[in-house]
């Protein structure tokens, strides 16, 4: 079962954190957060942290469960509030500045190829009819 982690008003631009977004997509959450702890964008330290912090959602989930398996089935940045600011310009003009924030949501789970495989064959396989019973 899958376990959802949100990072919410976070004072960075979204595309500068969909950079990393897009680099741990569909990763495995062990390379994920070695990845993020040497990557030198401010970005990666609350999403490690976010990363963390899902994978601790999946464990109280799933009780005994082995993260060892884990992958970041979806990860996705959306714009959050901007507030807007002036800064003073040449002739009594003013500049407007946007300071964007972003939300971010972590969703982790197992990958389950195994089960696709087999749910696949299963209903690959010639269901059986009342005419093909009396055949």
């Amino acid at each position: 079962m899958e376990a959802v982690a949100k990072l919410r008003n976070y004072p960075t631009s979204p595309r500068k954190m969909r950079l990393l977004a897009d680099l741990i997509r569909g990763k495995r959450v062990d390379w994920v957060l070695a990845e993020l702890e040497h990557n030198p964008k401010h970005s990666s330290v609350p999403l490690r942290k976010l990363v963390l912090n899902a994978i601790n959602n999946w464990k109280q989930t799933n009780e005994g469960g082995d993260e060892s398996g884990l992958i970041v089935k979806t990860i996705y940045v959306d714009g959050g509030r901007t507030l807007k600011r002036m800064r003073p310009a040449p002739q009594g003009r003013g500049y407007r500045i946007r300071k964007r924030s972003n939300h971010v949501t972590i969703i982790v789970d197992v990958k389950e190829d195994d089960n696709k495989d087999a749910k696949k064959a299963k209903a690959a396989a010639p269901k059986k009819t009342k005419e093909t019973k009396n055949a």
